[in-house]
């Protein structure tokens, strides 16, 4: 996690919710403490996790934390910043962009200096995907989370919800989506 007082003040609330609570601190705490199998509490799910966290930060609107407009901006700042990691990460990996088209990308579309450009495309060329599965996750959730509150209508609860998604622990998104279905069926019938 970066250090929260070498981190611009804008930034700080969607990084904090997504890091911190709820995000991060929530979903990967909740794991420690399952009773998983050992693989289970070691390993997890790009798009499970950092959808999650994604989806915390989105939460930040509920919770009333992005009335302050730096905060929305370090929001907006953040999506636009997502925006270039998936644009980048799908010209590596299914473009063919070279390293050098990656960074200028970064330098003339989201203005970053070369250096950080550099630092951030060799991290995106190790990861495949990494950039698509955050944002693949956090959209899943929100479907899942509108598909829920069309079923059930006023029987729907944000907080059962959330441990519907948090409460298997790391999971594959079709699992996921198995289990919140469960969930859903559950609650039309109870």
């Amino acid at each position: 996690m970066p250090d929260a007082r070498k981190v611009a003040q804008f930034r700080l609330t969607p990084l904090l919710l997504h890091e911190g609570m709820p995000g991060h601190h929530l979903d990967v705490g909740r794991k420690v403490e399952m009773d998983l199998p050992r693989f289970r509490r070691a390993f997890g799910f790009t798009a499970y996790s950092e959808g999650w966290g994604l989806y915390a930060e989105g939460l930040g609107h509920q919770l009333g934390v992005y009335e302050d407009p730096w905060a929305l901006l370090g929001r907006y700042e953040g999506e636009l910043h997502r925006a270039a990691r998936l644009v980048v990460d799908t010209g590596m990996h299914g473009k063919g962009w070279s390293r050098e088209q990656a960074i200028q990308y970064l330098v003339k579309e989201r203005g970053q200096t070369e250096s950080s450009a550099t630092v951030a495309v060799e991290r995106y060329m190790g990861g495949p995907g990494q950039a698509l599965a955050y944002k693949v996750g956090e959209l899943e959730i929100l479907k899942l989370r509108d598909e829920a509150q069309a079923k059930l209508g006023a029987r729907f609860d944000l907080r059962e919800f959330h441990e519907a998604v948090l409460g298997g622990g790391p999971l594959p998104l079709d699992l996921l989506r198995a289990r919140v279905e469960r969930w859903v069926r559950a609650q039309a019938a109870g």
